[in-house]
């Protein structure tokens, strides 16, 4: 929305000519899923419906900004795939350099949605907002919170002060940052979190309040922005008990350049497959100890582990985020014994 700033929380609509206008990129997901039972939210068909079908259902976007929209791709987020995600950066930086761009919105599924968030977050080459949503119920189902989410993510995309603060993400009224926001339910509509550290502000009623900045770098202050051609294999194993070596060496033995290990507790590790990882870090691959916890910190040299195997510690990024930074990382050839200090920076 074009606005009048009275105070960093506050703003009212411009008139119509005056609006932002805004690129909404569609990638399909439950925010377009279609169900021939409204009253079921499971078994739905994720991506069904077409951008236009979105837009078409919420005319209010028409007061809150002009809409420039595209579909980027139409699949069941779970699908999601290394090559979509450079494909969504390239078009997204491009549309982001366009004079007449105030910000953007992508809609996604939830199932990656952080992943992608992410790997946006270190990829954007704008300080433009740009804000992802989805939906936890499909858009045929009562009480779908798809057509709010997705006006909520223009608001915010609309709004001046959202610049500068990388990769949004607008769900359930709360607005969070790309490299902290996970999923916490598989059926809740609140289903987004960002544990430790908590939401960057909301957005209700057109009105659009933030309350801290991202403090990790991002955007245009990453080395990885433009990041293109094909991502190394990284992959995610997990410690639990009786946990095999096989996955491990399976992994190492086909080529493997990165492994991601979800801990238990502080990223702590059974000694069956700390003795594997230390293997494979003999062999060249980078490895770093997250934790299958959901909150808090992996500290640095926990019981010794990372300066005497030459493990890295993810901090409080979780798995599935390490290995998106793990791979830019590795991709752009960064030295083993910077690793850390990018995971201590990111």
């Amino acid at each position: 929305m074009t606005l009048t700033i009275t105070n960093p929380q506050t703003h009212f609509p411009a008139s119509t000519a005056e609006l932002p206008r805004i690129a909404i990129l569609a990638t399909g997901g439950t925010i377009a899923g279609s169900s021939p039972d409204a009253t079921r939210t499971t078994g739905y068909q994720a991506g069904a419906l077409g951008v236009q079908d979105l837009l078409f259902s919420l005319p209010q976007l028409e007061q809150v900004a002009k809409i420039q929209a595209e579909q980027v791709a139409q699949m069941d987020s779970k699908d999601m795939t290394c090559t979509l995600w450079q494909k969504i950066a390239f078009r997204l930086n491009a549309v982001l350099a366009q004079p007449d761009i105030a910000g953007a919105v992508i809609t996604h599924g939830t199932d990656t949605l952080e992943e992608t968030a992410y790997y946006l977050h270190l990829t954007l080459n704008s300080h433009k907002p740009v804000v992802i949503t989805a939906a936890m119920r499909p858009a045929t189902a009562l009480s779908s919170d798809g057509p709010l989410n997705l006006l909520n993510a223009v608001c915010v995309a609309a709004n001046p002060i959202s610049s500068g603060r990388g990769v949004l993400v607008a769900m359930n009224n709360q607005i969070h940052c790309a490299r902290d926001v996970v999923k916490t339910s598989t059926y809740a509509v609140d289903a987004f979190y960002s544990p430790e550290v908590g939401l960057l502000g909301w957005v209700q009623d057109n009105r659009v309040a933030f309350q801290r900045m991202p403090l990790r770098f991002h955007s245009i202050e990453s080395e990885f922005i433009g990041a293109m051609g094909e991502l190394p294999m990284v992959e995610v194993v997990s410690s639990y008990a009786g946990v095999s070596r096989i996955p491990v060496d399976s992994l190492v033995e086909a080529g493997v350049r990165g492994l991601v290990v979800a801990g238990t507790g502080n990223g702590s590790l059974h000694s069956v497959l700390q003795q594997a990882l230390s293997a494979a870090v003999q062999r060249g691959v980078a490895v770093v100890r997250s934790s299958r916890v959901g909150s808090g910190h992996v500290m640095r040299n926990a019981a010794a582990l990372d300066d005497q195997y030459d493990f890295i510690s993810s901090g409080n990024l979780p798995p599935y985020k390490a290995r998106v930074l793990l791979m830019l990382a590795l991709q752009a050839g960064i030295p083993h014994v910077r690793l850390q200090s990018l995971f201590d920076r990111y």
